[in-house]
């Protein structure tokens, strides 16, 4: 069986976990542990980084590595045109979304993360102490901000990511609206990787990601929740629906793993 070596809220790993799915490719996960497992996956892959795909022997680093794989080994439901214009367009709407969305998308989780308590303490973990969730949520908005700076996330590095995603989610309304997809009538990569990199705007409606219930639909303000932009978070909803494996929820989970709800205002 495939093997992806992730981080569970990465939106890297999760375009890859959309393309398996969209591919019906069965594939267990296996979470590394960032630091120290960081360097077993190095010592497997290469590289530190995730998403990595093992295949047998074959080990394959990198989110359209792995597209460009699987289309090859897997060529059932291609993703990948093999039309010279539109295998071109594809590919290059892949790298856009990978450098644009997934990096600017970061950007702006992490200034809503500092400005939102509730969204904060929402993406710790479910065992986490009261005691260092109340801390977590206490911590003032403003003083995460001017530490962000120094790392790329300040205040400016955030409002300039949001005006840049402003533009990308704009252009796909417009590209959407006479189009069920981005480059026609059928899927490809191009959409696999728009909509999974996405999340970090917006989470997905339903729990495809072992995340806290109380998530599931909330993002960026001014993002996921503008009137003009509705057209592509409902695409995304339709496309999740048709092809995204949604997660089991155990009926008797574990004392106090359970759900955490959440608002952001």
């Amino acid at each position: 069986m495939l093997e992806l070596y992730q981080f569970e809220a990465s939106h890297y790993s999760e375009k890859v976990r959309l393309l398996l799915d969209y591919k019906q490719l069965p594939y267990k996960t296996i979470e590394v542990t960032p630091g120290v497992g960081q360097i077993d996956l190095y010592r497997l892959s290469g590289q530190r980084q995730v998403p990595v795909l093992k295949d047998g022997s074959e080990v394959i680093p990198d989110s359209t590595a792995i597209a460009r794989y699987l289309d090859q080994k897997y060529p059932e439901r291609p993703v990948i045109p093999v039309e010279a214009q539109q295998r071109g367009l594809c590919l290059m709407m892949e790298a856009w979304a990978d450098e644009s969305i997934g990096l600017n998308a970061r950007k702006v989780m992490i200034g809503a993360f500092n400005q939102h308590p509730n969204f904060r303490t929402a993406l710790l973990p479910a065992s986490t102490p009261e005691l260092v969730r109340n801390i977590v949520g206490s911590v003032p908005g403003d003083l995460l901000s001017i530490l962000g700076t120094g790392a790329g996330f300040g205040p400016e590095a955030v409002k300039l990511s949001t005006e840049i995603l402003k533009q990308n989610l704009e252009a796909l309304c417009l590209i959407l609206r006479e189009s069920p997809y981005l480059l026609g009538t059928q899927p490809t990569l191009a959409d696999l990787a728009v909509a999974g990199l996405s999340m970090y705007i917006k989470f997905p409606e339903r729990r495809y990601v072992d995340l806290p219930d109380g998530i599931c639909g909330k993002g960026v303000p001014g993002l996921a929740d503008a009137d003009e932009f509705k057209p592509f978070w409902d695409w995304r909803d339709r496309l999740y629906a048709a092809y995204r494996q949604p997660r089991e929820v155990s009926s008797s989970p574990t004392p106090g793993s359970g759900p955490v709800q959440i608002g952001i205002d």
